[in-house]
């Protein structure tokens, strides 16, 4: 199967479901790596590897989700649980201004007590004050949560938001896009389907706005839910053309309710898999993004070769992994020598993805590092 597959993609045309679960279970994974490479410089002819300059930060992990593969929320009564005020976040972008972060990642939990006015007022502080940051703000629960305590429809908070200054949000809380698994990973919540975040990022995109669409895997799907969430992804690319890259990444267990039903966590060859399918399976994404954070630097540079043209972020800040057991950080020089290493240019882009800068061998020798602040000293 795999010569006709091989076939299929050097003619430019669509593999099938099936194919899909092939290439995801029983294909020889370094003969993955040409032929995703082959599909990579197709979408991005020039050998240069993207990064963005941000920050991860969070408003409040006051929840009411309790997803069980979550460490961060908190209910409202823990001793540990917080929500920032309007300006406790400026504060924050302030900081994260200083350190040259371009781009705010930001999300929180799920709080009933938070007002629409509050979503829409962050929006509006950062552009008027930061207008060199770009909002990347809510994921889709959060986007439902605003529909829940608003009484707008979906498309009336998307214009609310659009008005106020938001151009794009992430893609996290879709986990896998699959009616038998999404249920089961949330506990207040077991109706819970995919077409949640499908509807929410279809009318982000009719809004105007862009979104990335991301994959948490690695956990109690099976092969054919990974099948499943690419195929509805791709269907809904087809339908709007709004997303701007694909990450996926692997579940991380420690502290989650979660990992008592994980037999094993995903290491780096089925990740590195996932990236080479995805970018096979997801003909009509430009942007694949290979994560030196989630995985570690090293399977993240490898990545680089199996069909990630992307390199994430600096993520200077960021909590949501972390209490799940995982710390990585970075710096830019050494997101810069990390892609140079893996035999690619380094640029830094925008969050959709417009190159604002090319690091050459003399950029490279001057210090363009921003060291993360220390965790006794973070916001």
């Amino acid at each position: 199967m795999l010569a006709s597959i091989r076939q299929k993609v050097l003619d430019g045309k669509r593999i099938t479901r099936e194919e899909g679960f092939y290439l995801l279970t029983e294909a020889p994974l370094l003969d993955l790596a040409p032929l995703a490479q082959t599909v990579r410089f197709r979408h991005n002819p020039d050998p240069v590897v993207t990064f963005v300059v941000d920050t991860n930060l969070n408003y409040t992990n006051v929840c009411d989700a309790y997803c069980t593969f979550c460490a961060f929320y908190r209910t409202d009564k823990a001793r540990d649980a917080y929500t920032h005020s309007i300006e406790d976040m400026m504060k924050m972008f302030a900081s994260a201004q200083q350190m040259g972060v371009t781009t705010v990642l930001l999300q929180g939990g799920l709080n009933d007590a938070l007002p629409f006015q509050y979503y829409l007022d962050l929006v509006r502080e950062t552009r008027r004050r930061f207008p060199d940051i770009h909002p990347h703000f809510y994921s889709a629960p959060e986007i439902k949560k605003m529909e829940q305590i608003s009484g707008l429809s979906l498309p009336q908070v998307f214009t609310a938001l659009y008005e106020a200054g938001l151009r794009t949000i992430p893609g996290g809380g879709s986990e896998i896009l699959s009616d038998r698994v999404k249920p089961k990973l949330t506990k207040l919540h077991p109706k819970a389907k995919s077409s949640d975040w499908l509807d929410v990022h279809r009318e982000a995109h009719r809004a105007g706005l862009r979104s990335t669409a991301t994959m948490m895997y690695g956990h109690i799907e099976e092969d054919e839910d990974i099948i499943e969430h690419l195929d509805v992804t791709r269907q809904l690319q087809d339908d709007t053309g709004g997303f701007t890259a694909f990450i996926p990444w692997s579940y991380k267990s420690d502290n989650t309710a979660l990992a008592k039903k994980v037999k094993f966590e995903a290491g780096p060859n089925r990740y590195l898999r996932i990236i080479a399918l995805s970018r096979l399976y997801l003909d009509n994404f430009k942007h694949i993004q290979a994560s030196w954070f989630s995985e570690g630097k090293k399977t993240g540079v490898v990545a680089l070769n199996f069909g990630g043209d992307d390199f994430g972020g600096t993520i200077f800040d960021e909590e949501v992994m972390r209490k799940a057991g995982h710390y990585n950080r970075t710096t830019i020089d050494e997101v810069v020598a990390l892609i140079r290493d893996a035999g690619f240019e380094p640029a830094q882009r925008t969050t959709l993805y417009d190159i604002v800068h090319r690091f050459d061998a003399e950029t490279e020798g001057r210090d363009t590092s921003v060291a993360p602040r220390s965790e006794a000293g973070s916001i």
